[in-house]
């Protein structure tokens, strides 16, 4: 019988090999020590690979511009899915991002997409020859998909018609997958680190975690080599990748973009349902790729997937709303945000008021402190055996995140599972009723637009002292939209500890966890992301106030 180290030692020479005609060699990367790479192109580390072409292609951040290039025939599809094949295995290289690799079938694509613009003088769909990287979650032909599990390893997708739902959607549009990439064992933490693939690290500062469990994304899109990624967020992980990497993310309510094809942890637990998400590095790239998979009507091929068309009048109102009633979130009750969260929250706070829009504080700490040992259940309601029975396939060891999440209990009984569901259900109606009751608040009797908050209690930390994920994971469990984007960055020289955040007691064992690792030297020049939440399937509306608000704040 196999062992889990030879499946591993196999997948990784397999990985290599595949990666070999695209790599630059070892004597042209950074030592191993050198902590900050987020430069690496720019200081021209990988010029002997990409060409001026290529590093033009790749400096787009635009999907749609990068779009429109290639319709003009700018660009060929063989010339975008070439540079970022190239500019994506060097970040690879630099922080062991990928799982799958699918670069000869992409090339193939584009040589088709070529031909297909050559005989017939127009592209294929709105991202002809645009490139598509996915977390190692969904199902595309061809390779495996693994969860993180060494014991899924080996069991490609041999039937077409398996695919991820979201996949067929952007290949009849034109995009180009070019390959997958990595995530925690399970899927279940807030990192990105397992037996099968190792640790993907943060270009910014390679001892510091890139954020998960989407966390293969958020590196790739960080170093500009991927332009559209997507994955899964069941507590946070569209978000903290994004939130740590400097990105934009989106958490759709439930069933808005298609699941079908996307195998999951705990399948079948559908109470705090994952949803699928995208990862851009522009804010018009989000909401370009959310609007397309709506407009093709998933719903016509997953049947979970909700039938609201994409509401343009809606997005259009909040676009053109002149004045916002603002709820800020300044602290969640549990875990006390970092000094730069806290200045970036307040300053934003500030421009916003002083742009004309109306600020209230908003607090819940009481329904924030009730909600998430109740989803914690739920996410553990089987005592751990859905994952247990994958880690034991072939003996592959609990990475400790996972060991400590599966043995927390044992499976609790039917009546219980009613019984927490009553809770959330109550819990979910006392946040309605208080956003609804925000008005009392407001000079015009109002409810909130929205709510801003933090994403994370702090940046980018060192890998594996994640802790606390309230600040996203409550909003899967109201089921709100919500997404993240850049602000702000840790400037040593502002954001040192003050005299009564030197004094701060921790509340609690998570705060003593989160407390202590904040460092302006080590965290200087990290990004500093905030959070929008906009209620209920409301992903028009978050879209368009995310963008009015970061053109304040960029004002």
């Amino acid at each position: 019988m196999v062992t889990w180290q030879e499946v591993v030692a196999q997948k990784r020479a397999d990985r290599e090999k595949l990666l070999e005609p695209y790599k630059l060699p070892e004597s042209a990367l950074p030592p191993k020590d050198e902590l900050y790479v987020y430069d690496f192109f720019d200081k021209g580390g990988a010029d002997s690979l990409l060409s001026a072409k290529e590093k033009e292609i790749t400096a787009i951040d635009d999907i749609d511009t990068l779009s429109a290039k290639i319709r003009e025939g700018t660009y060929s599809a063989t010339d975008v899915i070439t540079a970022y094949v190239k500019r994506a295995t060097v970040a690879h290289q630099l922080t062991n991002a990928f799982s799958e690799v699918v670069f000869e079938q992409a090339l193939a694509r584009a040589k088709e997409l070529d031909e297909y613009y050559a005989q017939e003088g127009k592209t294929v769909g709105r991202y002809h020859g645009v490139p598509l990287t996915l977390k190692d979650q969904f199902n595309v032909y061809g390779v495996d998909t693994t969860l993180g599990y060494v014991g899924r390893a080996n069991s490609p997708v041999t039937d077409k018609s398996k695919e991820a739902v979201l996949v067929t959607i952007f290949e009849k549009e034109g995009a180009v997958v070019i390959a997958k990439t990595n995530l925690p064992q399970s899927i279940m933490w807030c990192e990105c680190d397992n037996p099968l693939w190792g640790c993907t690290v943060n270009p910014r500062r390679r001892d510091f975690t890139s954020g998960g469990s989407t966390g293969g994304e958020g590196a790739l899109l960080a170093l500009k080599a991927s332009i559209m990624g997507w994955g899964t967020d069941l507590g946070g992980s569209v978000r903290i990748p994004q939130v740590m990497n400097g990105g934009y993310g989106l958490r759709p309510s439930a069933w808005r973009i298609p699941y079908e094809g996307v195998p999951v942890t705990i399948d079948g637990q559908e109470h705090v349902p994952s949803v699928i998400g995208p990862m851009t590095r522009n804010l018009d790239s989000l909401i370009s790729i959310t609007k397309t998979v709506i407009e093709n009507e998933p719903w016509t091929l997953d049947p979970k997937c909700i039938p609201i068309p994409w509401r343009q009048d809606v997005f259009d109102h909040y676009l053109s709303k002149k004045k916002f009633i603002i709820g800020v979130m300044k602290d969640d009750g549990v875990v006390r945000v970092h000094p730069p969260i806290e200045r970036t929250l307040r300053e934003a706070a500030e421009k916003l008021k002083a742009a004309g829009h109306e600020i209230v504080e908003w607090s819940a700490p009481d329904l924030h402190q009730e909600l998430v040992p109740i989803l914690n259940k739920f996410y553990i309601a089987d005592g751990g055996e859905d994952v247990k029975s994958d880690v034991n396939k072939l003996g592959e060891p609990f990475m400790p995140y996972v060991e400590a999440m599966v043995n927390r209990g044992p499976p609790i009984s039917i009546p219980e599972y009613w019984h927490n569901m009553v809770l959330k259900r109550e819990l979910q109606k006392k946040y309605l009723d208080r956003w609804n009751a925000s008005g009392k608040l407001t000079s015009t009797s109002e409810p909130i637009d929205f709510i801003l908050a933090p994403g994370c209690p702090h940046t980018a930390v060192p890998c594996r002292t994640t802790n606390w994920v309230g600040y996203t994971r409550v909003w899967n469990g109201l089921d709100y939209s919500a997404a993240v984007f850049p602000v702000s960055q840790v400037n040593k020289e502002i954001d040192s500890l003050n005299e009564e955040q030197k004094a701060y007691v921790p509340r609690n064992d998570w705060d003593r966890t989160n407390w202590p690792l904040y460092d302006p030297e080590t965290m200087d020049g990290l990004p500093v992301n905030l959070q929008i939440i906009a209620g209920r399937l409301a992903e028009e509306k978050l879209l368009a106030v995310v963008k009015r608000v970061e053109e304040v704040l960029k004002a």
